[in-house]
């Protein structure tokens, strides 16, 4: 048998394995370098661009060799994720709910991924004794979408997620960098042609052209940033508590497409769209019990508790004023005291005046006092416009 003809026969055994454990599509690449991407990465941090969440070093980022002294293939796979939820619960007055992204649905993609690239590890260890293996799911150092782009899984839309003919973008993905030296796949040659329909549907314009996000507006970065939001991204945020799939529901490639055959993605509604009001008294233990396994827990409940002020605020929700006015005087986090004082004057009625009113007085934090200013102010303009 050629040389070839071998790595040819392990590579179709990889991909049958792959397929056993419930990986829904494998490619394979080669590890050069990704010198095209260095340039793009270079010029997305000059324009302020990135989101802080990123490998720092574009040389890790672009560089294979780097990851695994000797790469010479990358395996790239993808799980399918679903795109609608069974049996939602209806958000209504008195009880208005937010929404995790879908990307948040289920037990964190992470640890399942993980767990499957570990799997396919030991396989290709047990097939070549000589191979070396590096495992990488999202925070690893190279980018997911450029490697399963070459790949050919799929091709990176204007709405710079992977797309795939299969599944359209509701798929995660992850690597695996070898010394083995498996023939690599062709890419897809599809690609999104003169449809900009997310660009144009991107609520906070962070799209700023097809395949260039500004990751600073982007309202799933902004979902889980811990400072306070800026002012003029807060209503964009609608009842959103982490994430946005905006850029993906309205792209056609995903038209029809809904996949909820990975039992561990399947969302528990009153998780994956919960109640508003009991997440602003929620503690850190009941928030681990509930959220714990789910992508949308790892920067804490902070962000969530804000998010979910800011969806009250979104609602008008008149009867989250006592809630708002105890978090607004008594939270040891100055995010939670200002972001309920905004949201005290987005909702409006005299007692949550009284309440900013008392705050002015009583509030020390500079910050805090600026946002309690903000929500009189919204008093203000109410008058002037009768």
């Amino acid at each position: 048998m050629s040389e070839r003809a071998y790595w040819e026969q392990t590579k179709q055994a990889i991909a049958e394995y792959a397929k056993k454990i419930g990986i829904d599509k494998i490619g394979f690449a080669s590890a050069d370098p990704f010198v095209e991407l260095k340039q793009r990465l270079r010029e997305h941090r000059e324009k302020g661009y990135e989101s802080g969440f990123e490998e720092r070093d574009l040389e890790k980022r672009t560089e294979p060799e780097l990851i695994l002294a000797g790469a010479k293939s990358i395996i790239s796979i993808a799980l399918a994720y679903p795109s609608k939820m069974e049996n939602a619960p209806k958000s209504e007055p008195g009880a208005y709910r937010g929404i995790l992204s879908r990307s948040a649905w289920g037990t964190d993609y992470h640890h399942v991924l993980r767990e499957k690239l570990d799997k396919l590890t030991q396989f290709i260890c047990q097939l070549e004794p000589n191979a070396r293996v590096e495992s990488m799911v999202d925070t690893g150092a190279l980018s997911d979408r450029a490697v399963a782009e070459r790949a050919g899984l799929g091709w990176i839309g204007k709405n710079c997620a992977l797309i795939t003919p299969e599944f359209g973008s509701w798929v995660y993905l992850g690597e695996l960098v070898t010394n083995l030296p498996l023939p690599p796949d062709t890419p897809v040659e599809e690609g999104c042609g003169d449809c900009n329909i997310c660009v144009e549907a991107c609520p906070t314009g962070a799209l700023v052209q097809g395949g260039q996000l500004n990751a600073q507006k982007c309202v799933s970065f902004l979902t889980q940033v811990k400072d306070f939001i800026p002012d003029q991204y807060r209503a964009k945020i609608g009842n959103r508590l982490y994430g946005c799939d905006t850029c993906q529901t309205v792209c056609p490639k995903n038209k029809g497409k809904h996949f909820a055959h990975q039992e561990a993605f399947r969302p528990d509604p009153e998780i994956a769209k919960p109640l508003l009001l009991p997440l602003l008294t929620m503690g850190n233990k009941e928030f681990k019990e509930k959220f714990g396994a789910s992508s949308a827990s790892w920067r804490g409940k902070k962000p969530i508790q804000r998010n979910a002020i800011l969806a009250l605020a979104h609602f008008k929700d008149k009867t989250a004023v006592p809630e708002l006015i105890r978090l607004m005087e008594n939270d040891p986090r100055p995010v939670i005291r200002g972001t309920a004082a905004w949201a005290l004057g987005k909702i409006g009625g005299e007692t949550a005046k009284a309440a900013l009113e008392k705050a002015k007085e009583c509030e020390k934090t500079p910050e805090v006092l600026e946002e309690v200013e903000k929500g009189l102010a919204f008093f203000r303009e109410t008058l002037s416009s009768k």
